[in-house]
């Protein structure tokens, strides 16, 4: 990685996972000096793709103070603290919790801890879309009691309004201490979306052995059955399990009303002039989703996955099959990383966003969010 000039603003990444926030990052300008997570092989990624600033740390224990000493910023001021914390309690099927009271979403309220111990210039929180609804607005509403000094602004976007092949919508939240006056930060977004085929059109078939390709890393072959290749071999593209021949149906899908839909999205495949939907940890199995790549009876491997999600080819991922598949599910895309960087970069520096295409902050309201998902 090449080194950041020495006027640079700093940075340092909460649950950076295998450092999709630090690549975009980084690529608005930013040096990121630490970076912290509590998955050890997340972290060995991390390290061996970006750097040796990543560190093992659980949220619930590491404090500010020890993040300034890893970042070895000394007595200067944090530019940028910024990450997404995992909300496994929160979700649209947990009705009537309070999601305050859900320990396993505390871990947002340790992030709001760490800012205001860090004092940064801005902040940068990312999350899944349905967090910055109306389910989510408890705790959006806690953070904002908890970090009033800093104007805080709200984005629902797209990750295809930033040049991935991939309907992914996600919530931004930044905030900008109110002694700065740069202005509200804007997200510049690409003329054109980009499609399957511009991001893996071009890479050869993986190994039929399942090794992994000897030139590209991660670029291996899904097991799967015989009947179950047999059955997605009948999926034009765009289709799904309603195209399989009802003699070779799953049991549960030869009693599913077709018409209104039944899990619509499974054995789906792909299209070369569409866009992928959003990566989940389970993607490499087109049982779980429209994950089939768009001529071959294969789900997507790894390596088209990780491309789906903006990441560069030659950046390789550690553990097994499981542990790359939730590094590459769980990732903030770099390009979304990097329009989010670079929208606080011209705010901390008082720069003037380009005439480009842009999304204004928005205030967190449906609405609001149909607009900038383009729904």
């Amino acid at each position: 990685m090449s080194q950041p000039s020495a006027a640079a603003l700093t940075a340092i990444e909460s649950f950076c996972g295998a450092g999709g926030m630090s690549l975009g990052l980084m690529a608005a300008g930013f040096d990121v000096r630490a970076a912290f997570d509590n998955n050890p092989v997340a972290i060995r990624t991390h390290n061996l793709n970006i750097d040796e600033r990543g560190h093992v740390r659980d949220a619930r224990q590491v404090t500010g103070e020890e993040l300034t000493e890893l970042s070895g910023l000394g007595r200067n001021r944090l530019d940028l603290f910024s990450g997404g914390p995992p909300c496994q309690g929160f979700s649209k099927q947990r009705r009537g919790a309070h999601l305050l009271s859900d320990p396993r979403n505390s871990l947002v309220l340790e992030y709001a801890r760490l800012v205001e111990e860090l004092r940064p210039r801005a902040f940068l929180f990312e999350n899944v879309e349905v967090f910055g609804q109306k389910r989510g607005g408890d705790l959006v509403d806690e953070v904002r009691v908890r970090l009033k000094q800093y104007r805080i602004y709200t984005f629902f976007v797209c990750s295809s309004d930033f040049g991935l092949a991939q309907r992914r919508g996600r919530f931004l939240m930044i905030g900008i201490d109110k002694t700065e006056d740069g202005g509200a930060p804007l997200l510049e977004m690409v003329s054109r979306r980009a499609t399957v085929r511009d991001v893996i059109g071009h890479l050869p078939p993986p190994p039929a052995d399942y090794s992994e390709h000897p030139t590209i890393p991660n670029h291996i072959k899904c097991k799967i059955s015989q009947a179950n290749e047999e059955r997605f071999s009948h999926v034009p593209p765009g289709g799904g399990w309603q195209d399989i021949p009802w003699e070779l149906r799953l049991p549960c899908h030869q009693v599913a009303d077709v018409k209104s839909g039944g899990w619509p999205d499974v054995y789906g495949r792909l299209e070369w002039d569409g866009q992928c939907p959003t990566l989940t940890a389970g993607f490499d199995s087109f049982s779980r989703g429209r994950y089939g790549h768009p001529d071959q009876n294969r789900s997507l491997t790894l390596r088209e996955g990780a491309l789906l999600q903006g990441f560069p080819q030659d950046f390789r991922f550690l553990g097994t099959r499981g542990d790359v598949r939730l590094q590459i599910g769980n990732a903030v895309p770099p390009p979304v990383a990097q329009a989010a960087g670079e929208a606080i970069s011209r705010v901390l520096k008082r720069e003037s966003a380009s005439p480009a295409l842009r999304i204004n902050p928005n205030e967190l309201a449906p609405a609001s969010a149909q607009l900038a998902l383009g729904l």
